[in-house]
């Protein structure tokens, strides 16, 4: 599975981003999806995940009511819909794909979110 990630920029304290991840090379249908990010200096972080049959949600602590995960299988993707952003979620995002019931196997190149405050 190849990942392509998009939607990242620069943006102010307290506005919206939507983050996107294509998949190709197979369906995503069976994966769990997922996003992590990454600031700088720190390590790579979980940030969401939907399950594969879209019935079940989780999220970071530090983003909860603030993110939004969200799958198309149809578009083989996973979307983020960022709301109230904070100089905090500054971070490369990456997207992620879990074959149920392995591990994260497989990741995205990243795109760049910046918040100013």
């Amino acid at each position: 599975v190849q990942l392509q990630a998009s939607g990242g920029g620069l943006v102010q304290a307290g506005d919206s981003l939507r983050l996107s991840c294509v998949a190709s090379g197979r369906t995503i249908v069976s994966y769990d999806m997922g996003w992590f990010h990454q600031a700088p200096g720190k390590e790579r972080e979980f940030v969401a995940r939907v399950r594969w049959s879209g019935d079940s949600r989780d999220y970071a602590d530090s983003i909860k009511g603030r993110f939004v995960i969200s799958r198309d299988n149809a578009k083989n993707s996973v979307y983020l819909q960022m709301n109230s952003l904070k100089p905090d979620d500054t971070a490369v995002y990456y997207c992620a794909a879990k074959p149920v019931p392995d591990s994260w196997d497989y990741w995205g190149h990243g795109t760049q979110v910046t918040v100013s405050s």
